[in-house]
């Protein structure tokens, strides 16, 4: 009878863990078991090359995006700007809550600068300068968010503004979908380049300073490998994080939602499941 049940366990895992759409073995973790106790909510370790997931935890659940959302302003910024062109800041920009730059009305900075701002110090007042830059108005850039998402797969995703903050209107994501956005951002080589930045100093047009610091705290940890990306944080998000480590050749994608410890976190999913030592 024992022997019954174990042969029965063993089917059930075994059609637990095989995609049924793809065939894909997915190797999941439960938080009450094993050396670590996870923190995250949802959490994916991706292979884009391959297609293939070798962490999937929830990864497909509705989660808020918090800043992580500023990773598609980027990728829509990018795709619609020049990068030395001049943006004026408007009062509606300013007004923004934190954390932001600091910009005044009136000044003017190169898209690139602003896009640093957003990237490294998630500038919230860069984010809608920027948005405002591109679509002439914040609801219309909103707009033209959700319709990337589209093109790019993101079928679970809905944004309500350029920053991620707490908003009035839906706005969710999934792990899935942040880690598909964050390949395409991948593509430009601008984005690849700024989330390699520690620190920064960037100016306005008229010979404002702004001194930029990176809120990926991986750069500053004593590890062996870095890990680039784009943090998140707000209340109903808790600590997130997406983006990416280099793995021979090729590299893995990281997508952490809804943590308590999400530096402890990302470095147990790499290690354990992308055995990459850290």
């Amino acid at each position: 009878m024992m022997k019954f049940f174990r042969v029965v366990l063993i089917a059930v895992l075994a059609a637990v863990l095989i995609s049924p759409e793809t065939g894909m073995a997915y190797r999941l973790v439960f938080r009450h078991r094993g050396p670590y106790h996870l923190t995250a909510n949802t959490a994916l370790l991706w292979d884009p090359v391959l297609n293939q997931r070798y962490f999937d935890f929830g990864a497909d659940r509705e989660v808020f995006p918090a800043s992580t959302t500023k990773v598609l302003t980027a990728l829509l910024v990018l795709e619609n700007l020049p990068l030395d062109r001049y943006v004026t800041v408007s009062q509606h920009a300013t007004q923004v809550p934190q954390t932001k730059l600091g910009l005044r009305a009136g000044e003017s900075y190169r898209v690139r600068d602003l896009l640093f701002g957003l990237i490294l110090k998630s500038a919230n007042d860069a984010a809608v300068a920027l948005a405002e830059a591109v679509a002439g108005s914040e609801g219309k850039f909103v707009e033209m968010m959700n319709a990337r998402a589209r093109q790019i797969g993101a079928m679970h995703s809905h944004f309500a503004n350029p920053h991620g903050l707490p908003s009035a209107g839906p706005q969710f994501t999934t792990a899935s979908d942040m880690a598909l956005i964050f390949t395409q951002a991948l593509k430009n080589d601008f984005f690849r380049q700024a989330i390699t930045y520690k620190y920064l100093v960037i100016y306005s047009r008229e010979g404002r300073r702004c001194f930029l610091k990176s809120h990926n705290r991986t750069l500053f940890l004593n590890w062996k490998r870095h890990v680039f990306g784009k943090t998140g944080y707000t209340i109903e998000a808790q600590s997130c994080f997406v983006g990416y480590i280099p793995k021979g050749n090729d590299m893995l994608i990281i997508a952490v939602y809804g943590c308590r410890r999400r530096w402890t976190d990302m470095k147990y999913i790499i290690e354990r499941y992308g055995h990459i030592n850290l």
